[in-house]
């Protein structure tokens, strides 16, 4: 099976997670905290006239209290707020990143994202993962130990499901799905994760890859691993390559965290098409800071017109 591409030949594309929508430490500044909707909406027609290949939501449902001290308890639903965001935007691709498939069966979400890419004509990209909150499982009724199988029984089908309208077991008989969506012959799945199960759905399973966590110093390594995978189970399938970039385009008159990539719009290309793009990295998940809304649409509006022509990548064999 080959792998279905949206990243043009020699493009190092980059898309963005969405500010407000998900209030863990981890992933958001601290002018969210007083974010709104409105500054959701703001942040996504910027991407979308600043040409970025995605917006990108989490998902997470219930928070344990233990980890809700890093991670927060605001997680907006991803499918309503991208079906809400795509009624906002023209051009941007609407991500999860990621959806844990395992909470729910694997058919509702098939319909939740072919509803989701037909409502924004054809702009759905179907970010899974395995998660990681065992308390969140458990709250559920849903088995941490078997989360891997889980994701796995659940790609095969929401795969089949997204490419034909008929599908589902032999021992239950076929069942239907419209709406149908857009894209053919289905979204591109893309899987978040590190480890090498992720890896492996990656090479075996999957249209691309979200790394989580990687150094940037083993990713030629894991790239390697999945090419050697995908040689073995499926060859001739490219799967797109992300990797996240954390920058501020220019010099900012206050103190970055430590580890920002900033400076001019050159520097921060350089960076981007040495390190990722010449290993065959196709799309960065750019991180932008700044300290309100407004700035960090004005980073958007700057990476997209001065950073982002100069992108570039090498070809995957």
């Amino acid at each position: 099976m080959e792998t279905v591409s949206i990243v043009d030949d020699g493009v190092l594309a980059y898309g963005t997670q969405l500010p407000v929508q998900a209030l863990s430490v981890r992933v958001s500044m601290p002018w969210e905290q007083q974010g709104t909707v409105d500054d959701m909406v703001r942040v996504a027609r910027a991407c979308d006239d600043a040409g970025f290949l995605y917006v990108a939501v989490c998902h997470h449902v219930a928070i344990p209290r233990e980890p809700a001290e890093m991670m927060s308890t605001q997680w907006f639903d991803p499918i309503a707020t991208l079906a809400f965001l795509a009624a906002h935007t023209t051009r941007t691709r609407l991500m999860t990143n990621v959806f844990i498939a395992a909470y729910q069966p694997p058919l509702a979400t098939a319909k939740a994202f072919a509803t989701l890419d037909r409502l924004s004509n054809g702009r759905t990209i179907v970010g899974i993962g395995a998660g990681h909150v065992e308390g969140e499982f458990d709250a559920l009724g849903v088995s941490f130990a078997k989360r891997g199988a889980l994701t796995d029984h659940a790609l095969a089908t929401i795969a089949a499901a997204l490419t034909d309208e008929w599908t589902g077991p032999e021992s239950s008989g076929e069942v239907g799905q419209r709406p149908r969506p857009v894209q053919e012959p289905h979204p591109p799945i893309w899987i978040g994760g590190s480890g090498k199960p992720a890896l492996r759905r990656v090479a075996t399973m999957a249209d691309g890859w979200i790394p989580q966590a990687t150094p940037i110093d083993q990713l030629p390594d894991d790239i390697a691993w999945i090419l050697r995978e995908r040689d073995r189970v499926r060859p001739g399938a490219v799967p797109e390559i992300g990797y996240h970039l954390v920058a501020h385009v220019g010099e900012p008159a206050w103190e970055l965290p430590k580890g920002v990539m900033h400076g001019s719009p050159d520097r921060i290309a350089d960076f981007a098409n040495t390190r990722l793009g010449a290993i065959g990295v196709s799309h960065l998940q750019v991180r932008l800071f700044a300290r309100d809304a407004s700035e960090h649409c004005d980073q958007i509006a700057a990476f997209g017109a001065e950073v982002g022509p100069h992108l570039v990548r090498a070809q995957l064999s």
